[in-house]
């Protein structure tokens, strides 16, 4: 190579993004503060607004490294899938683009099955089951993952209702677990679900994202027979944000991986999992596995029993703890008061909890007051909600 040639390589090469990898490693600026965006402290809840969850530290290395090399996709699914369907009690499982992703490729997989002319087909259901059924009561913004198919939800409200609702168009029954349980005693149980779509032939899928924690939860689904169990791995398991678990029988599972990327033409292609997510989200459901859930919950009390000591010592403010979730042990601290005899109001609080520093994202409650959730915070928010709750009411 001459001079000349070698000079202007190495100028482009010097233009490249990464040949100044080393140098961003060093920057005196946080990358949040660098886009003028602040974070916020978490007394809100799982919620995806805001980032649902802070990724478990560990999981940041294995994921670059996973980064820096090339596989089959396919390949690592299956690996995965395997380790995943042990920690479950599953036969199969696959990693997904959130609980969301889930549920949109567990349905394809209940109306395609392995048929590859199907999956290219859909959402278009000419010649193939076009029904989901579901319980009135579990209707909820995340069944528009269900809808994305194309198939039409049928609702039903007793057990009677759920038999007659039964044909030759029913392809899946879809099932909300929420509030960490899924025994409600007002629903159709889900134990008769699954009896009667074993001897309809028809699978049921449940959305299993509001029974983290404990992780015992998705293993009793899966002891139970539960068809397709969708999962999030971005909330309380701590993965990367973006991912998600769909596990379940072996040929819906296999199903699923055919709707979906790196396969092009698959109503799926568009929730594309990158290496780096399957790796991440797998690391953590390993870890996730082996949590002292219970000492997880008594940090939560005790950062909820902090609060409620340091609110009342401000004059006006009724403080009460919330009923948790029942098996996840959401711990919720409510805040009410006289908003004209205080001269503020709960949209002024929230607001001002917003502004201040540090940011501080909560709950509203209703008809009045506000909410502080403890439950994906990290040790000393407590103490944070206390400051900044005795400036907003000019309290010391």
């Amino acid at each position: 190579m001459n001079t000349t040639r070698r000079g202007l390589l190495q100028g482009l090469l010097g233009l490249w993004p990464f040949s100044k990898l080393p140098a961003a490693t060093k920057r005196s600026r946080g990358i949040y503060e660098e886009l003028g965006v602040r974070p916020v402290v978490n007394c809100k809840g799982a919620y995806t607004m805001i980032g649902a969850s802070k990724q478990w530290p560990e999981l940041h290395a294995a994921m670059a490294e996973a980064s820096q090399n090339f596989v089959f996709l396919e390949e690592l699914q299956e690996k995965i899938g395997e380790r995943l369907s042990k920690l479950i009690g599953s036969e199969s499982a696959m990693i997904t683009t959130g609980a969301a992703g889930a549920i949109t490729l567990g349905t394809c997989a209940a109306l395609t099955g392995v048929d590859e002319e199907r999956v290219r087909h859909l959402p278009d259901l000419t010649g193939m089951k076009s029904e989901v059924l579901i319980q009135k009561k579990h209707r909820n913004n995340f069944d528009h993952a269900v809808r994305n198919t194309g198939v039409k939800l049928v609702e039903v409200e007793t057990k009677d209702e759920l038999q007659a609702a039964v044909n030759e168009r029913t392809a899946m029954l879809y099932y909300l677990g929420g509030s960490g349980r899924w025994d409600d005693e007002t629903t159709i149980s889900l134990e008769d679900c699954l009896a009667i779509g074993k001897k309809a032939g028809f699978p049921v899928m449940v959305d299993a994202a509001n029974l983290l924690p404990p992780w015992e939860n998705v293993q009793k689904l899966a002891a139970m027979g539960v068809e397709l169990i969708c999962i999030s791995g971005g909330k309380h398991m701590r993965g990367p944000q973006c991912s998600g678990i769909l596990a379940g029988r072996r040929d819906l599972i296999k199903a699923a991986l055919l709707n979906s990327s790196p396969n092009e033409d698959a109503l799926g292609r568009p929730m594309k999992v990158g290496r780096e997510e399957m790796i991440g989200v797998w690391l953590a459901a390993e870890k996730y596995a082996k949590l002292d859930f219970a000492a997880i919950d008594r940090q939560n009390v005790e950062q909820a029993e902090y609060a409620v000591r340091e609110l009342k010592k401000i004059r006006g403010l009724e403080i009460s703890l919330a009923p948790y979730e029942k098996s996840r042990r959401v711990q919720r601290v409510v805040v009410e008061w006289d908003e004209q005899k205080l001269g503020i109001t709960g949209d002024e609080c929230e607001r001002q909890l917003l502004a201040g520093e540090p940011r501080i994202a909560i709950l509203r409650n209703k008809p009045q007051g506000v909410v502080f959730v403890f439950f994906l915070g990290d040790p000393g928010d407590e103490k944070l909600v206390a400051r900044r709750m005795k400036e907003i009411f000019r309290v010391g």
